[in-house]
C-alpha cells in the first residue's frame, strides 16, 4: 500500500474520531430532560418532603405565622431536584394537595457553578417556576378552617399510597403540623372521661395492625417531623401521653418520628 494511501487512511479515522468524540459530547453534555408540569427530571423518582398542615382545628394568627415560616423552612431544606408537596386535612377530614403544589425544586441562582449556569437566569427561572406557585399555594395553606373529623394517621396513609410518595420513593420526610387529636371511626382521643385518657386509647399494637390491614406497610421507612399544636383543655400531661401513645403507634408501623417545637 502506498504511502499515500496509508495517510488517507488514517485521515479518514482521525476525522471519525474526531466526529465521534463530538457526537458523543453533545449525547452527554446535553441539558437532562424535565417534566414541565413538575420540575422534576424525567425518569426519575426524586426525595419528597412532604408538609402536612392539619386544618381540622382552627389556629391562632401566631400560629399561622409559625406555619408560613416553617413551610418556607422547608423549601430552604430543599437540595436541587428534591420533591417539595403541599397538603391539608381540610374542613372535611380530607387530605387534598394545596393548590396543586408538588414541584422539583428546580435550582437558585446561588445553588449552582456560575461556570457553567448564569446564576441570574437560574435565579430568574425559580422565582417563575417554583415560589410564584409556592407562594400563592401558602396564602391558602395558612388560613384557618375547622372539621368534626381529623383521621389523621389515615391521612398519612393515603400519603403513602400517591405514586409520588409511595415505598419506591428516596428519602421519604413528613412534616407534620397538627394537634395528633385523632377523631376518626378508626379511634379517637375523645371521652367523656378526659381524666382516663392512658386508659381510653386503643392498644398501638391494635391500631398499626388496623392500619396495615387496610393500607399495607407503605409508611414503613417513612420519616415524619411532627410540629404539636397546643390546644386549649389539653394538659401539658395530656400531651406526653399522646406523645408517648403516637410514638409506639409510628413505632409499630416502621416510621422514624421526631417531635418539635412549632
Amino acid at each position: 500500500m502506498r504511502s499515500k494511501d496509508v495517510l488517507g487512511i488514517v485521515n479518514i479515522l482521525i476525522v471519525a474520531g474526531v466526529l465521534g468524540a463530538i457526537s458523543y459530547a453533545a449525547l452527554v453534555l446535553q441539558p437532562p430532560e424535565y417534566d414541565p408540569n413538575t420540575l422534576c427530571l424525567s425518569g426519575e423518582q426524586p426525595a419528597h418532603m412532604a408538609l402536612v398542615i392539619d386544618k381540622t382545628d382552627l389556629y391562632s394568627p401566631e400560629q399561622a405565622r409559625r406555619i408560613e415560616t416553617l413551610v418556607l423552612d422547608s423549601r430552604d431544606r430543599l437540595d436541587i431536584g428534591e420533591r417539595l408537596s403541599l397538603y391539608e386535612l381540610d374542613a372535611r377530614g380530607e387530605l387534598i394537595n394545596t393548590n396543586s403544589f408538588s414541584l422539583c425544586n428546580p435550582g437558585r441562582g446561588d445553588q449552582i457553578n456560575p461556570l457553567y449556569r448564569n446564576p441570574a437566569r437560574v435565579e430568574a427561572r425559580y422565582q417563575a417556576l417554583f415560589e410564584g406557585p409556592l407562594q400563592s399555594a401558602l396564602a391558602d395553606l395558612v388560613e384557618p378552617k375547622e372539621s368534626p373529623a381529623s383521621p389523621i394517621i389515615e391521612a398519612l396513609a393515603d400519603l403513602a399510597l400517591e405514586e409520588e410518595f409511595d415505598p419506591r420513593t428516596p428519602r421519604r420526610t413528613v412534616v407534620l403540623v397538627s394537634d395528633m387529636l385523632q377523631n376518626s371511626r378508626l379511634f379517637s382521643v375523645y371521652g367523656r372521661a378526659r381524666s382516663d385518657l392512658a386508659n381510653r386509647l386503643p392498644p398501638p399494637a391494635r391500631v398499626a395492625a388496623l392500619v396495615e390491614d387496610e393500607y399495607g406497610d407503605v409508611l414503613a421507612g417513612v420519616r415524619i417531623e411532627i410540629y404539636l399544636i397546643e390546644r386549649r383543655g389539653w394538659s401539658a400531661e395530656d400531651r406526653a401521653i399522646l406523645q408517648a401513645y403516637w410514638s409506639e403507634v409510628f413505632r409499630q408501623l416502621g416510621v422514624r418520628e421526631e417531635w418539635l417545637a412549632l
